[in-house]
């Protein structure tokens, strides 16, 4: 398969994905099960890329460089209660710091 048709399979599956969104009867979402497990989703989804982007290593094996200790940052940064926008840059200065020290590729 090349990588335009790819790409054309690909957006026509989230085209698709995102119409069946728009046809879902609103009696199906009215449960309270559903309500939590869509409330929780995107927390979930969230937490599962930061960890596979903070782990990932050379060749798929898990690894640690500057990324973890990014995150490790940004949860004290949390925990401090910062802002958002203070949690990010403070992330991305202390990977940024670390890489161009060479501590962590």
């Amino acid at each position: 398969m090349s990588m335009t048709a790819a790409v054309l399979l690909g957006s026509a599956a989230c085209y698709a994905l995102k119409l069946v969104g728009y046809v879902v009867p609103g009696h199906w979402l009215d449960g309270e099960r559903v309500r939590r497990v869509t409330g929780a989703l995107p927390v979930a989804l969230l937490a599962a890329l930061v960890g596979v982007q903070t782990f990932a290593g050379v060749g798929g094996r898990i690894g640690a460089d500057a990324r973890l200790w990014g995150v490790l940052a940004a949860l004290v940064l949390l925990r401090l209660r910062a802002g958002f926008i203070v949690v990010v840059l403070g992330a991305a200065l202390v990977a940024g710091v670390l890489r161009a020290l060479g501590w962590a590729a």
